[in-house]
């Protein structure tokens, strides 16, 4: 929690702790949701902490806040006996805040703990406060992404007037639920069956997913070879669509979707590699290249060990990882590729739910950088797709300003693009669209929905 509150991400700390503690199985899952709850889950518990203890929680030590949250989450939030919660809590406390401080964290949370949830939130987020401000705290979430996911709700047209606040509730309520873990088979270089017989069950949407009920991915072989890896279904699905696309005879593809070895690849974001993995897998199937790009070398390292294994299974040059500026490679290198993913950076609002500590970090001020930087990466990557060629445009955000405008934004200053229609090539295992993803001629994924995070792609075609 301290890490974590210094700038550590949870989903690359905790794994660290809990492997030098040699602690695993169920003292790892409920390890997990301590941390995960706790700091997914702040925005409701700290009006109940300030309430309880008197004061505002930026006047309390912020080790002790931490403390706090732990143990008003395990007598609010988990099926922990308030009175083993309040005693492990100040034990705690006493041993990481000191003698003083034990005694401050036993009196607030034996505040907390003479009322249940739905009693403290009666009190800190009463009926008569603003209903966005309300079901900001009732659902831990910053008022600025509430807003956010509210316009993004009817901006893509899953929501009407009358059904947005419903809608609103579930979507937020799906972000405060720990997602399954799942893995992705990477084509050609493993399968879901393989990670069945490793104790997996099959994925209910994506071909190549899997969902790991409990244990360490990493115990798997195809996870610690890297034929496979833990990845979002929806993350899996996006990336599908890329090799999905037909491209027309008359401009050189098969027309069948399938890739030929006059075909070329690129992957412009391909850090930390996760959509790269499975588009070298199935550029390894159907005979084509793959460019796998990264701005930084430390990423583009990490894109390397990502696709190790696919490297090996290739021919010589057919995988290539490299370092470069995307917003420079549609002039480097003009009408080059025949299919381009832009997996361009975002806010990440579309997976809070895997991601505890993203929703306190990410500001409206960040989308002033990101939202030029969607734009120009877009713009280059149609400039490096030849004519017949295909863009396909994914973020892991429904926000409108990085998803439905950026695509506009582009098309606006372009007559050379085609915008075709994502929902039909975003299909199931069972090769069927899936249902409830159409955002007019793009595609928007929804955790409450669908299980996934929440994707957005587009799909175009260089005219």
């Amino acid at each position: 929690m301290r890490a974590i509150d210094e700038g550590a991400y949870a989903n690359l700390e905790l794994p660290q702790v809990l492997r030098r503690f040699a602690i695993d199985g169920r003292d790892a899952a409920f390890a997990t949701e301590l941390t995960y709850g706790a700091t997914r889950l702040r925005g409701r518990y700290d009006p109940i902490i300030a309430h309880a203890a008197g004061r505002e929680v930026g006047a309390i030590d912020a080790a002790v806040l931490d403390t706090l949250r732990l143990g008003v989450h395990q007598v609010l939030g988990m099926r922990v006996p308030a009175h083993a919660a309040v005693a492990e809590t100040v034990a705690l406390a006493r041993q990481v805040n000191g003698a003083g401080a034990a005694g401050f964290v036993n009196a607030v949370l034996r505040r907390v703990s003479e009322r249940d949830l739905d009693s403290w939130l009666a009190i800190v987020a009463p009926g008569d406060l603003d209903p966005l401000h309300q079901l900001a705290i009732r659902e831990s979430h910053p008022t600025w992404i509430v807003k956010a996911i509210r316009d993004a709700l009817i901006g893509h047209g899953r929501s009407t007037r009358e059904s947005v606040e419903r809608q609103l509730a579930e979507v937020l309520a799906a972000d405060n639920v720990a997602p399954p873990v799942t893995l992705a088979a990477r084509p050609g270089l493993s399968t879901v069956e393989e990670l069945v017989a490793a104790g997996a069950r099959p994925g209910s949407l994506a071909p190549t997913a899997a969902v790991l009920a409990g244990g360490d991915p990493g115990n798997i072989p195809a996870i610690r070879d890297g034929r496979a890896a833990v990845q979002d279904e929806g993350s899996q699905l996006v990336a599908l669509v890329l090799a999905a696309v037909p491209i027309p005879p008359e401009h050189g593809g098969a027309g069948s979707g399938a890739g030929t070895s006059a075909e070329r690849w690129l992957d412009l974001c391909a850090g930390p590699g996760g959509k790269a993995g499975l588009l070298a897998g199935l550029a390894i199937q159907r005979g084509a290249s793959l460019v796998a790009n990264e701005l930084t070398e430390h990423r583009a390292e990490l894109v390397r060990q990502t696709l190790r294994a696919a490297t090996m299974a290739a021919q010589p040059g057919q995988i290539e990882v490299r370092t470069g500026d995307g917003r420079e490679v549609g002039e480097l290198e003009p009408a080059a590729y025949d299919r381009v993913l832009v997996d361009a950076p975002c806010t990440g609002l579309g997976a809070l739910r895997r991601r505890p500590e993203a929703r306190w970090r990410r500001t409206p001020a960040d989308l002033v950088v990101l939202t030029k930087l969607q734009r120009d990466l877009l713009s280059s990557a149609l400039d490096a797709t030849r004519p017949g060629g295909v863009v396909v445009y994914v973020t892991c955000s429904p926000h409108l300003s990085e998803t439905v405008f950026a695509v506009g934004d582009v098309l606006k200053k372009r007559a050379d693009v085609e915008v075709l229609d994502a929902s039909e090539w975003l299909l199931d295992k069972e090769s069927q669209p899936i249902p409830d993803a159409a955002s007019g001629r793009f595609a928007q994924l929804w955790p409450d929905l669908h299980g996934t995070d929440a994707m957005f792609v587009a799909r175009l075609r260089r005219l």
